[in-house]
């Protein structure tokens, strides 16, 4: 059996180790070969692809990034699933395992259900924003990234007696927010999930700082304060029409030094989020998640993806996974108030 592995959407940490995991279960396992399809679906669609060995995948597990290069090229775009049907059977390819997240994999699911291509996936996103798997890899090591840069914004800010704004990432969800912010001691913590007003933020800062503390916000790209009319998006749209989210740091930061009197500060994390080496965890979640795609693929599970269910790797369909998104759940942002000011 030849299997073709892509990755496509954003890059992620982790995806290295997916692509290690599945193809060093693959050949020892079930004694099958590998292509790697270059650059997403592009490669699919242009048949720019390459034997893919288990010398080629050799240490890549704590490399970020992904060796197979990736992109936002549309599935349904270039000649779409009639051009990789022709590719498919020029290569020889039995299966494709799609590695991404929900556009990637509401791509593949349709190509599953509407063109009987076979294709099992991989759910890879930082924001965790999936639905029907507990957490993505890639996710742990965002969290981490802006765990630490919350840490060391604390001892300036300290050290100025300022207030600090942090943007993470995120887009419409607020986990990265919310699990960094609770592990970095934010005195507030605002996501798209759960809005509220600029009085309220006032307040938590000014808690903060009348306790001797340098008041910390950390803030989800996608947060829209209550009675906003819109996103704050300073960098317009990318060439598929997607807001390119980011820059309610910068907007927050002035209205809190004016309303409070406290100097402030405000700090874009951006693509620092999505790079360098993945932490343990995901590497760990990433390589299991890359051979139970293998399982999948060698069973014929068309539609099917690899998903974390409490501790163990189980098959979900793929439509289950973008039907909506995961959002913060209600107890969640309940418990962390008391954390909060």
């Amino acid at each position: 059996m030849n299997i073709g592995i892509l990755t496509s959407g954003g890059d992620c940490p982790g995806l290295n180790a997916v692509i290690r995991g599945a193809v060093r279960k693959g050949v020892r396992s079930e004694h099958m070969t590998f292509s790697g399809i270059r650059d997403g679906w592009r490669g699919l669609l242009e048949d720019d692809i390459a034997p893919l060995t288990t010398h080629d995948v050799r240490g890549i597990s704590g490399r970020g990034g992904t060796i197979l290069g990736t992109s936002r090229t549309h599935p349904y775009s270039q000649g779409g699933p009639e051009q990789m049907k022709r590719v498919i059977a020029a290569r020889g390819i039995d299966a494709i395992i799609a590695i991404g997240g929900e556009g990637t994999l509401a791509g593949a699911a349709r190509l599953v259900r509407d063109d009987g291509l076979p294709v099992v996936g991989v759910p890879k996103t930082i924001d965790n924003d999936l639905d029907n798997t507990d957490y993505t890899f890639g996710f742990d090591t965002a969290a981490e990234i802006a765990t630490e840069a919350i840490d060391r914004l604390r001892t300036t800010a300290e050290s100025h007696h300022r207030c600090m704004v942090v943007e993470v990432m995120g887009r419409n969800v607020g986990w990265i927010a919310l699990h960094s912010g609770m592990a970095g001691g934010a005195h507030a913590i605002l996501i798209p999930e759960f809005p509220v007003d600029y009085e309220q933020i006032y307040a938590w800062v000014r808690s903060a700082h009348d306790r001797g503390r340098a008041p910390l916000v950390v803030v989800s790209e996608g947060f829209m304060p209550a009675g906003a009319d819109e996103q704050v998006a300073d960098k317009g749209r990318d060439r598929d029409g997607r807001i390119r989210l980011g820059g309610i740091g910068n907007h927050l930061a002035p209205m809190i030094e004016d309303a409070t009197g406290i100097e402030t500060r405000s700090t874009l994390l951006g693509h620092l989020q999505r790079g360098g080496q993945p932490t343990a965890y995901d590497r760990v979640l990433a390589t299991r998640l890359g051979m139970a795609a293998v399982d999948l693929a060698a069973n014929g599970s068309w539609g099917q993806m690899a998903s974390l269910s409490g501790t163990d790797i189980v098959s979900v369909s793929m439509e289950s996974a973008v039907d909506k998104l995961k959002l913060v759940p209600q107890q969640r942002w309940d418990e962390v108030q008391v954390l909060l000011g």
